[in-house]
């Protein structure tokens, strides 16, 4: 059996939004759902399910700032941990010397292709940007 190869896709993607404004869209389900992905339910074990396409998708709240940074970490499919688990994490960065906002995305997949990776978080930013005016 091969182990399946990962890509860590990382970007900044500049967003015209403050933290406090910008953190219940990373963080809350109704927030994700908005631009992220179809839907999102918390369990009673504080499980997160992400719909994509119909098929669920189980993460696990792994770490957070408020108004700073979130991290999913993917489960199996009865809610497992996996040794080479893919994760996504979220962190809102601001440069001192411009005063602009980003969002910096690492995006710890299977999903290989790159271009592929680009596109997809172009649009969800795209989507983001259009919520919260950015």
């Amino acid at each position: 059996m091969t182990k399946a190869t990962k890509t860590k896709f990382v970007r900044e993607y500049p967003i015209n939004a403050s933290a406090k404004l910008l953190y219940p869209y990373l963080s809350t389900p109704g927030g994700l759902s908005q631009w992220f992905c179809d839907d999102v339910t918390i369990d009673a074990d504080k499980i997160y399910n992400f719909l994509w396409d119909g098929r669920n998708h189980f993460a696990e709240l792994t770490g957070h700032r408020t108004n700073r940074s979130i991290r999913f970490l993917f489960l199996g499919e009865n809610k497992a941990h996996l040794s080479d688990a893919s994760y996504i994490d979220f962190s809102i960065e601001s440069s001192d010397l411009t005063q602009e906002q980003y969002l910096k995305v690492m995006d710890y997949t299977s999903e290989e292709d790159i271009e592929e990776l680009e596109e997809l978080w172009e649009n969800l930013m795209q989507n983001l940007r259009e919520i919260v005016g950015g």
